[in-house]
């Protein structure tokens, strides 16, 4: 008797999965609503021979859905390294195995990386099918521009390293995304209001879910309006990359120069004027030397 060919359900109709070539198949799954899959994922994983997954109760509820019945091992940041390598050997030897998180795409704040990693060193086939994003869902909803944006994950939990996290990305032009815990949606929000000021930002929530929420304003009214709050679901931030700065008044720049002449050496004073308008010394320096060559 021959065993039946893989295959899933959609809304009770069945359909048959086609055979997958070997290699390792980085599957986007929804990130709330269960019908943002793709038929190609679906497909992929009724005919892999095992799917990876970030958590396999998590998982269950995707998988049984659509009737897939393959077989489900946890991959997850305590054990990836561990199992990587026998993992490649899998595939090396033909199997087609699947790669999934709980939501969205695996890697983006995921694991998978180190098992990525191996298989690129074999010289391994990872096929990505493409789908469902946190990330990019929130940032197309946001209203910033989305041109050039970086993604920066979950930030440091603790204050200290939050806030050192957020000054380095101080002069970034590119608009910038991060998931945050609920837990700490409003400390984070405060710690931006802090230290970027007025800038625009958005506040995604239950992205796709029934009770998705989007908040634009600037981060001082948004730490406001999440100060204390109970919130529920991880958060997607889209916060205004830095504006860019104005070049200084040349007169300005160039009175405050001679004001810091007549109390100080003439190199101090360079020195002075260059750090405060943010200047290139040479430009301050030529300056301080026509003005003494003048008296």
């Amino acid at each position: 008797m021959t065993e039946p060919h893989p295959g899933y359900f959609i809304a009770g109709t069945a359909f048959e999965a086609p055979p997958l070539a070997p290699g390792l198949y980085v599957v986007a799954t929804p990130i709330g609503n269960l019908r943002d899959i793709t038929l190609r994922a679906l497909e992929t994983l009724a005919a892999a021979a095992v799917i990876l997954c970030e958590d396999t109760r998590m998982s269950a509820r995707l998988l049984d859905h659509y009737g897939i019945k393959g077989r489900r091992i946890a991959l997850h940041e305590h054990n990836e390294r561990a199992k990587a390598d026998d993992i490649v050997r899998r595939v090396t030897a033909g199997e087609a195995i699947a790669l999934i998180s709980d939501a969205g795409t695996p890697l983006l704040s995921d694991p998978g990386f180190p098992l990525i990693r191996a298989m690129a060193e074999a010289g391994q086939p990872v096929y990505p099918i493409p789908g469902a994003s946190a990330l990019l869902s929130a940032l197309v909803v946001a209203g910033l521009p989305t041109d050039a944006f970086a993604f920066h994950g979950f930030l440091p939990p603790k204050a200290g390293a939050r806030a050192n996290a957020l000054r380095a990305l101080n002069d970034s032009r590119e608009t910038v995304v991060f998931y945050e815990s609920p837990r700490r949606l409003d400390d984070t929000l405060a710690a931006m209001a802090e230290i970027w000021g007025e800038r625009q930002a958005t506040v995604a929530l239950e992205l796709t879910k029934r009770f998705e929420r989007v908040h634009r304003g600037t981060l001082p009214a948004l730490a406001a309006e999440f100060a204390g709050a109970e919130t529920k679901g991880e958060a997607v931030i889209v916060v205004a990359g830095a504006a860019e700065a104005s070049a200084p008044d040349e007169a300005g720049w160039q009175a405050e120069l001679v004001a810091a002449m007549a109390d100080k050496p003439l190199r101090a004073a360079v020195d002075a004027v260059t750090e405060k308008f943010g200047l290139k010394r040479k430009e301050v320096y030529d300056a301080a030397l026509a003005l003494k060559a003048e008296k």
